[in-house]
């Protein structure tokens, strides 16, 4: 096994298991490089769009002094004088404008010029959350970088800050800049937060899309996260000894059709992890030596074999970032989800509280 992209030339790693890995060999482990996509860091070259909640000022033409703020409606329309209802969802306002003063025509003979106004948007707005100054999510009427999405939140939290609120009689963790991570249509982008925030590399500020979701962990969260096809996916607390056995065991085991040989552990920066693939099947036979994890781990049992790491480590990625999204969305609502150390999957639902003491490792 090669280890594969350094930290100035980021090169991909070859993307079929090696044999080693499809039989029952021992533990194997392999670094990744994640790339970005260089058009991410072009700003988008589509106007802004008219939607559900979004507030525009309409103003007559000189000399009327008429003025009103309409609310674009959730059906896409807004109602504005003797209209009965003018559908501008996905339209420019220079679009909207030419479709107002077209409409008013029905029923004015020389309708005075029409103006309108973004005084307010809510139909694109991109999330901020977790150890930042200021989590929350943020309308967005113009394209917007990550550092810009950040400063908004206030950036991440640091020991200052920390040191901050414990004066005030409150604490909280600083941010894992190596764990952050921004969600697009539920796939991870590999933007390096320590290399963006820590470093001043603008090579990975990318431009974000109405929806993407940043969030900023806890740096010194103690957390197992177990996912795949196991009874009950979950953030386990660590332990010290805990291992993969253990951990899976603690989400009350595998499930029927679970594919043993190729249990996957994702440890290290999001952006830059080291993907260990082991033969669980073995493991719990005791044929095969059993492996110590650390806080942050992601424990993955698979449902069928994978030949192609750089798929199987994405697939890892993207169902862990989006549950961790799914969760910290939870959290910020206030919905309760039955226990503290429930992760909620992604595309399973809401799982059951977890039980007291998990069934033991057959």
């Amino acid at each position: 096994m090669v280890c594969a992209g350094c930290k100035t030339e980021p090169v991909y790693i070859p993307t079929q298991l090696p044999v080693a890995m499809r039989t029952n060999a021992p533990v194997e482990s392999i670094n990744i490089t994640n790339r970005l996509d260089p058009a991410a860091l072009q700003p988008p070259k589509e106007l802004f769009t008219l939607g559900p909640g979004d507030r525009i000022e309409i103003d007559y033409g000189p000399g009327t002094n008429a003025s009103t703020v309409t609310t674009v409606g959730p059906d896409g329309k807004i109602y504005f004088d003797l209209l009965p209802g003018l559908d501008v969802w996905g339209l420019t306002l220079s679009q909207a404008k030419e479709k107002l003063e077209e409409g008013l025509t029905n029923f004015v003979r020389e309708p005075p010029p029409v103006s309108l106004v973004l005084r307010g948007v809510e139909s694109k707005t991109i999330w901020v959350l977790g150890y930042v100054n200021a989590p929350g999510v943020y309308p967005m009427a113009a394209p917007m970088t990550v550092l810009e999405a950040v400063s908004l939140a206030g950036g991440p939290m640091s020991l200052s800050s920390m040191r901050q609120q414990e004066a005030v009689g409150s604490s909280d963790d600083v941010a894992d800049l190596q764990h952050t991570f921004v969600l697009r249509q539920g796939r991870m982008l590999p933007v390096d937060f320590q290399r963006l925030l820590q470093q001043g590399d603008l090579s990975q500020n990318i431009y974000l899309e109405p929806g993407d979701f940043i969030y900023f962990p806890a740096a010194h969260a103690k957390e197992i996260y177990v996912l795949g096809a196991v009874t009950q996916p979950q953030a386990v607390p660590y332990r010290e000894g805990l291992t993969v056995a253990s951990a899976v065991a603690s989400a009350y085991g595998t499930i029927t059709g679970a594919y043993l040989q190729h249990v996957a552990v994702v440890r290290g920066s999001l952006t830059r992890p080291q993907l260990t693939i082991i033969n669980y099947k073995k493991v719990i036979r005791g044929e095969a030596m059993d492996i110590a994890l650390q806080p942050q781990d992601i424990v993955y049992v698979p449902f069928s074999p994978y030949r192609y790491l750089q798929r199987y480590a994405q697939l890892i990625l993207d169902t862990f970032v989006s549950s961790a999204a799914i969760n910290a969305g939870i959290r910020v609502v206030g919905v309760p989800v039955g226990g503290a150390n429930v992760f909620i999957p992604v595309n399973t639902g809401t799982p059951a509280p977890p039980a007291v003491s998990p069934p033991p490792v057959k």
